[in-house]
């Protein structure tokens, strides 16, 4: 544990500033990259929203790039019969060996549950997918979607409670993301052929345009930079606690109640998609 928090403290200082965006404004933090006007950042900076027609969805991405560190947004997600809407929020890197931390979410008919899909990539591999469903929700407030990204693992969290964990497994040849800083994206799409219940479910266009929003973004992050130092920052304050985030044993215990309850999906327990052996990562993050 000590060892990777000093790597990740060099790596800072090698390539990065330590930043803290609590408190900025989501247009000092993000661009719109896409939508032709249907994104849109409203009320000086604090609220930015999505929208989907037939036409065009629409999508964002951070300014800054980040390599390590504890991500939070509020989101709010389409409501009514959103089936076939997909609102996508995640961290990746460029390139054909990319990385990527996922949360998707897929809309369902009025009434059923959002499936919330998670992900990591290193390397440019996947097949990582977790999916739930939520205690609650997800369209009629808003609700903070983190992660935490260390070099012994990333914690995906909805309003505090741990859904998921990845553990780093490169002791067992598995690649980790660690190397290659990443945006934030979102994007708000249309994906009717795979989405809901494996694309069996269309888009009913009468009721776009459909909307997301967020808002209350924070990031505790190493940005890259040719100035300044992670390394300045004690790992035992509260700033960067990140760098050594683990789930204790009341986190564990939450960790377990949503996927026993919430779990609908895991990768690690698929028997007829990895018939010849299940990958290796499984063993810790299964």
């Amino acid at each position: 544990m000590a060892s990777s928090s000093k790597l990740v403290l060099v790596m800072c200082f090698m390539v990065s500033a330590f930043g803290i965006a609590i408190g900025n404004t989501l247009d000092q933090e993000f661009e719109i990259t896409w939508g032709d006007g249907r994104a849109k950042i409203l009320n000086n900076g604090d609220l930015l929203t999505l929208s989907l027609d037939k036409i065009s969805g629409s999508g964002f991405q951070s300014k800054n790039e980040y390599l390590f560190g504890k991500i939070d947004m509020q989101l709010k997600l389409v409501s009514g019969n959103s089936a076939g809407t997909v609102t996508a929020y995640y961290l990746s890197s460029q390139g054909p060996t990319h990385d990527e931390i996922d949360f998707e979410f897929l809309g369902n008919l009025s009434g059923d549950p959002y499936t919330l899909h998670t992900n990591v990539f290193s390397q440019g591999k996947g097949n990582r997918e977790q999916q739930f469903h939520l205690w609650f929700d997800p369209t009629a407030d808003f609700h903070t979607y983190s992660i935490t990204w260390n070099p012994q693992r990333i914690i995906f969290y909805v309003d505090g409670t741990p859904i998921r964990e990845y553990k780093n497994s490169e002791s067992m040849g598995v690649s980790y993301p660690k190397n290659q800083a990443m945006r934030i994206y979102s994007s708000l799409w249309n994906a009717d052929d795979w989405a809901t219940r494996g694309g069996l479910v269309k888009t009913d266009w009468s009721q776009a345009p459909f909307s997301a929003s967020y808002r209350n973004f924070s990031a505790n992050a190493c940005i890259p930079s040719s100035s300044s130092s992670c390394s300045s920052n004690t790992t035992t304050s509260t700033s960067n606690s990140w760098l050594n985030e683990e789930l204790d044993n009341t986190s564990q215990e939450r960790l377990k109640w949503v996927q026993k309850n919430y779990m609908v999906y895991n990768y690690c327990t698929d028997s007829k998609r990895f018939s010849q052996g299940f990958p290796a990562d499984c063993v810790q993050n299964s």
